[in-house]
């Protein structure tokens, strides 16, 4: 039988704590979420890999370090509401349901989003609210969103979601360029978004964000 709260353990101390992640909040959800409950069956014995995880249609569960320092660089709060685009099987909203008030997660897929809800009330996560739909349309009927994460690369980001950012929000994107893409954060000010570079990771491009076909005459 495998013991995953061993590799949980390891998974922290391999590849969290070395990326300069030690916020108490962030260990101790990634040492409590068990991230082989929000992967397919099949992929379980693979869940603690330091690497994205391949599940279907081009998607991924993003990488350990990946969402540990998006997290580190949101530092998310008890009283935030938090929109998650591309939640796939829950585990990052899993995580972020330990910092925040309320997590919003939205996914197009049904069956993941089935699967998701399982999971998410067999571990007692009952403030995340699971929303079906376009990804690239976020929810913007429970908004605005002091916090917006996109679980994916974008090669263009829709308006649509900017404008659910609550002013003085935030939003975690990881901008695709080439073989490895930037991950920035986005602070919104009196309207405006204003990024800051804050580390380099990849993942592939979400449906609904890919770059918009140029035409020439």
């Amino acid at each position: 039988m495998t013991d995953f709260a061993t590799r949980r353990t390891f998974m922290v101390d391999s590849q969290i704590r070395p990326s300069d992640v030690t916020k108490f909040p962030i260990i101790d959800a990634m040492l409590s979420v068990p991230r082989e409950a929000f992967v397919p069956a099949e992929k379980v014995e693979a869940a603690y890999v330091g690497d994205n995880l391949e599940i279907a249609h081009g998607r991924v569960v993003m990488d350990p370090r990946t969402i540990a320092k998006m997290l580190d660089a949101l530092d998310i709060r008890d009283d935030e509401l938090v929109l998650d685009v591309g939640c796939t099987y829950g585990y990052f909203s899993a995580l972020m349901a330990r910092m925040a008030e309320a997590v919003v997660a939205v996914d197009s897929d049904a069956a993941m989003l089935e699967d998701a809800q399982s999971t998410l009330s067999d571990i007692g996560a009952d403030n995340v609210m699971l929303h079906r739909g376009a990804l690239a349309e976020g929810a913007a009927e429970h908004g605005p969103y002091d916090v917006v994460v996109i679980e994916g690369a974008v090669e263009n980001l829709p308006d649509a979601l900017l404008n659910q950012i609550k002013d003085g929000g935030r939003i975690a994107c990881l901008f695709a360029e080439g073989a490895l893409g930037v991950v920035k954060i986005g602070y919104k000010i009196d309207g405006q978004v204003n990024w800051r570079f804050a580390f380099n990771a990849s993942a592939p491009v979400l449906p609904g964000f890919e770059q918009e076909e140029q035409f020439s005459f």
